[in-house]
């Protein structure tokens, strides 16, 4: 990574004012402010705002990023890993990228300025190459959690698995018309509708990529108004799921008599609702500790090793929604 003083030697200016430039001062000539502020981002420079002169020290931070804190799940998994952590001698720095990849590629960066010993990372899309370009510049271990990541240490659950599980779960409890609620390259479709189509459901197998509300809502009115048979809606996570029950009974839909509500997640609103909501249930803990254990012993011992591909078991919590 290039510092301060090859850029002043780049840009024919003093070491001082590349400094005063990169810190934000307005006093430097803006032709000169310009100039500077070109060469680092052409090199890529990325100001250490914690550790400056500390080369080869342990900040004992690492960064968590999450793809969306307001989901429950999210939020036990970032209070085990916090845990976890602290347990090491570590604290935690947490970011919410919301499902924007423009904030997953700021808050990386952030990660790089903040000189992170290792991050945790739940990514949006674990298979672009965007995000393969981010984890590159990183220079630090990464861990990806929830999502298998190819060539990185990775700590999840068997999406596709769980999803030919929850197809069995609703085939035995005698659904024959299926709707799935989230995105269509999501582990948990795929496996869903692999095993769907394996027994001869594909053509009664629908997927609706989540967009908002009123999207969902047309698309739910208009799957129910296809048939009267009776059929489930398996939802990608339990807020999904949430708003599937209450468009349901708004449109005066009988849960699970008419129409079957399975989440993921298993988060706790799901126990309070009526009727109560079956999901899948991921080991959080087991998932926090595995993938802290891995990205420290990565910081403490660097150097090539095979990538780590750890999936887990899910499991079926069936309550009163199916």
């Amino acid at each position: 990574m290039i510092t301060m003083t090859e850029i002043a030697k780049l840009t024919h200016v003093s070491q001082p004012t590349v400094s005063r430039v990169l810190n934000g001062s307005m006093t430097v000539a803006p032709e000169i402010r310009e100039r500077v502020l070109a060469c680092a981002r052409e090199h890529d420079y990325q100001f250490n705002a914690l550790a400056k002169g500390l080369q080869g020290s342990k900040t004992k931070l690492l960064g968590v990023l999450v793809t969306d804190i307001s989901n429950g799940f999210f939020a036990d998994l970032a209070k085990r890993i916090e845990a976890e952590a602290r347990e090491n001698g570590y604290s935690i720095i947490l970011f919410n990228s919301d499902y924007n990849p423009r904030n997953e590629q700021e808050y990386l960066d952030v990660v790089r300025r903040y000189r992170v010993d290792g991050v945790l990372a739940v990514p949006i899309r674990e298979t672009s190459g965007e995000w393969r370009e981010y984890v590159k510049k990183l220079d630090v271990p990464v861990v990806t959690v929830t999502r298998r990541a190819k060539g990185l240490d990775s700590v999840y659950v068997d999406h596709a698995q769980a999803g030919a599980m929850v197809a069995a779960h609703l085939l035995e409890r005698g659904f024959r018309r299926f709707l799935f609620i989230g995105k269509d390259y999501d582990g948990k479709y795929v496996g869903f509708r692999r095993s769907l189509v394996e027994i001869g459901y594909g053509p009664r197998t629908a997927n609706v990529v989540y967009q908002d509300d009123v999207q969902m809502n047309r698309a739910l009115e208009d799957w129910l108004g296809q048939s009267l048979e009776r059929g489930a809606v398996f939802a990608g996570n339990d807020i999904y799921a949430l708003r599937v029950l209450d468009a349901l009974r708004r449109l005066e839909v009988s849960v699970p008599e008419r129409v079957g509500v399975i989440g993921f997640d298993d988060t706790s609103m799901g126990r309070y609702l009526n009727p109560r909501l079956s999901s899948v249930s991921q080991p959080i803990a087991r998932m926090a500790h595995e993938a802290v254990a891995r990205l420290l012993d990565r910081i403490d011992r660097p150097g090539p090793r095979e990538a780590l591909d750890d999936p887990l078991s899910a499991s079926l919590v069936i309550r009163e929604s199916t």
